[in-house]
C-alpha cells in the first residue's frame, strides 16, 4: 500500500484534503497527515511517503525548506505543492527542488485528484526504472568485456557456469575438470576477473534469475532450479540479500505496467 503524506497548516485545508482523498481512494492507499513541516521531518524519519502534498507557507519550516532538508537525506518522493500565492519566487524554487506540481489555492478537488493520479504514474514509472537498472549486474559486465584476455583455464571455466547454472556446481569441482588445483585456480580466477569464483557464480545465477523473472511468468521455485538453487527458500534469501527485495516484488516492479489510478 503506497502512502500520501499532506503537509498544511491549516486544519481546514488539511482535513479537506484529506476527506478528498480518502474518498478517491477507496482504502487503497494510507493517507497521513502533518500540521507542520516539522512534524512532517519527524515523521519521515520512520516512515516512507511516495506523494507530499504540501503547503508553501507554513510557521517554522515551510513548505520548501522542509524540502530541502529532506533532499539530503536522499532522492525526493514525488511532491505536489499548494500555495494561495501566485509568487514566481515559490514556483522557481520548486522547480529547482524538481517538485512535480505546483496548485494554487482554492484547491479544485477534480485538478487534486488528476495532479495525484499522474503523481503515482510518475511514481511507478520510477521504480519500474530502478528495477530494470538492477537488471544488468556491472561487474558481470566488466568480467565479460576483458574475458578476451584471460587465460584459457579461466576463459573454460566462466563456460562451464555459464552452460550449468542449472545444476550444483562447486569451485573443486571446476578446477578437477580444468587439471588444476584448487587453490591455485581460486587465486588465479580472482587475479583475472576481479571476484572470486563464489561472488561470480551467484552473481551469474542472479543475472540469469532475474532475466527470467522479467521475461517469463514461471513460479519462483522453477526459477530457483533452473539458476541451481536446490530450494525456493534458499534462493530467497540469496536474491533478497544481494538484490535488496525479493524475486516477486522484482517482478512485480518491473512488469507492473498500471499506467493510472482508477
Amino acid at each position: 500500500m503506497k502512502t500520501i503524506l499532506i503537509v498544511d497548516d491549516e486544519p481546514r485545508t488539511r482535513l479537506g484534503i484529506q476527506k478528498t482523498l480518502v474518498a478517491w481512494s477507496a482504502g487503497r492507499h494510507r493517507i497521513e497527515s502533518a500540521a507542520s513541516g516539522v512534524q512532517a521531518l519527524e515523521w519521515l524519519e520512520t516512515n516512507t511517503a511516495h506523494i507530499i502534498i504540501t503547503d508553501v507557507r507554513m510557521p517554522e519550516v515551510d513548505g520548501l525548506q522542509m524540502l530541502e532538508r529532506l533532499s539530503m537525506w536522499g532522492p525526493l518522493p514525488v511532491v505536489i505543492v499548494i500555495s494561495g500565492y501566485a509568487e514566481f519566487e515559490y514556483a522557481k524554487k520548486s522547480l529547482q527542488l524538481g517538485v512535480f506540481e505546483y496548485i494554487l489555492k482554492p484547491l479544485d478537488k477534480s485538478i487534486l485528484i488528476d495532479a495525484v493520479q499522474r503523481a503515482f504514474e510518475l511514481d511507478s514509472g520510477r521504480e519500474r526504472l530502478d528495477a530494470m537498472e538492477k537488471l544488468v549486474d556491472r561487474k558481470l559486465l566488466e568480467v565479460g568485456r576483458d574475458e578476451a584476455r584471460y587465460a584459457t583455464a579461466i576463459k573454460d571455466a566462466i563456460s562451464y557456469i555459464y552452460a550449468h547454472l542449472h545444476e550444483p556446481i562447486s569451485m573443486k569441482q571446476v578446477a578437477e575438470l580444468l587439471h588444476l588445483n584448487a587453490s591455485y585456480f581460486s587465486v588465479l580466477f580472482k587475479e583475472q576477473t576481479g571476484v572470486t569464483f563464489s561472488d561470480y557464480l551467484t552473481r551469474r545465477r542472479l543475472q540469469k534469475a532475474k532475466e527470467l523473472l522479467v521475461t517469463t511468468r514461471i513460479p519462483i521455485w522453477e526459477i530457483a532450479e533452473k539458476v541451481g538453487y536446490q530450494t525456493d527458500k534458499y534462493f530467497i534469501k540469496v536474491f533478497k540479500d544481494n538484490e535488496g527485495t525479493s524475486p516477486s516484488q522484482y517482478r512485480h516492479q518491473v512488469l507492473d505496467t498500471e499506467q493510472s489510478i482508477q
